[in-house]
C-alpha cells in the first residue's frame, strides 16, 4: 500500500516521487503511450495526495481524472479519519419514487466540527445496472463529497457522475497500445481474475470467515448492486483490505462482517 507523501502526513518525499513514477508508468500502460501532458501533470499532483492507479484509486473518463470511492476511503484510513456519520434528509426523500438524499459528515480529527457533503440518487441519474440501489448510491455520493472536502481533493469522484454510478470503463477516447497477441492478453486477464478469486477463497478459509457475509461486505465496499458488476480494480482493493483487516484485528473484522448478517442468520464468532 502506498503512503501519503511528506508535508501531508510525514512520509518522505522520496516515497511520493516513487508513487508518481509508478502512476505514470501505469497510466501509459493502460491509457496509451501518448498520454497528454496535461493528464500527466495532473496525475503527478494526485500522486502528492497519495492516490495510486494500481490500487484502483483513479480512473479516466472523457479525458479527465476522477477519484474512486475506494481511493477516498483508503485516503481516509491512511489519514486516520475519526469517523463518518451519514443520515437521510427525509424531507427530500421519496421512497415510492426511489429518490434519496443523504448527508454525510466526515470528522478528520477528534477536534474537528466536521465536513458535510450531500448526495442524491434516483432512477434518472444512476445506471440501469444499479436500479434498486439508489439509497446506497446516494450514501456513497454523500460520503465521497464529504471526504473530498475534508482532505482537499479537488477532482470529482466517479460515483458522483450521473449515470456513471456503476463501474466505469477506461476512457474510450484515449489512445491505446494494442496487445501483440489478443489471445494472450485475454488469457492474462482471465488469469488475473482467477488469482484474485483464489486469493479471496484462501483468505476465507485461512481466517474461517463466512463466505456469504464476505460477499455482502464486498458488494457494499465496491458500491455495486451485485459483486459481478464491480471492476477488477475494486475487487482487488477489497481483497487487499480484507487481508489487512484479518491480519490486524480479526475480531473487529468479524464484527464488521456480522453487521451484514440477515435476521436469524448464524454468524461466525
Amino acid at each position: 500500500m502506498h503512503l501519503i507523501p511528506n508535508g501531508r502526513s510525514g512520509v518522505p518525499a522520496k516515497a511520493c516521487k516513487k508513487l508518481a513514477a509508478d502512476n505514470l508508468r501505469a497510466a501509459k500502460r493502460i491509457y496509451g503511450a501518448n498520454l497528454e501532458v496535461r493528464m500527466s501533470e495532473v496525475l503527478v499532483g494526485l500522486s502528492q495526495i497519495g492516490f495510486s492507479i494500481r490500487s484502483g484509486d483513479l480512473q479516466v473518463l472523457e479525458g479527465n481524472w476522477y477519484v474512486t470511492h475506494t481511493g477516498l476511503l483508503r485516503l481516509a484510513r491512511l489519514k486516520k479519519c475519526r469517523g463518518i456519520h451519514v443520515e437521510a434528509i427525509n424531507s427530500l426523500c421519496d421512497v415510492s419514487a426511489s429518490r434519496y438524499v443523504m448527508k454525510a459528515t466526515v470528522y478528520p480529527s477528534r477536534a474537528s466540527s466536521g465536513f458535510a457533503g450531500y448526495g442524491d440518487a434516483d432512477p434518472s441519474n444512476v445506471s440501469q445496472r444499479v436500479h434498486g440501489a439508489e439509497m446506497r448510491i446516494a450514501e456513497t455520493r454523500a460520503v465521497n463529497r464529504a471526504l473530498r472536502k475534508a482532505y482537499g481533493v479537488g477532482i470529482c469522484s466517479v460515483e458522483e457522475i450521473g449515470s456513471f454510478s456503476g463501474p466505469v470503463e477506461s476512457d474510450s477516447g484515449s489512445p491505446k497500445i494494442p496487445p501483440k497477441n489478443a489471445h494472450a492478453a485475454n488469457g492474462n486477464s482471465n488469469s488475473s481474475g482467477h488469482k484474485v478469486r483464489d486469493r479471496l477463497c484462501q483468505l476465507i478459509r485461512q481466517h474461517k470467515l463466512d463466505p456469504e457475509l464476505v460477499k455482502a461486505y464486498a458488494v457494499d465496499f465496491c458500491g455495486t448492486k451485485e459483486l459481478k458488476e464491480a471492476t477488477r480494480e475494486q475487487v482487488e482493493a477489497f481483497v487487499q483490505e480484507l487481508a489487512l483487516s484479518a491480519q490486524k484485528d480479526r475480531a473487529a473484522l468479524l464484527c464488521q462482517l456480522n453487521s451484514y448478517a440477515r435476521p436469524n442468520q448464524e454468524v461466525v464468532a
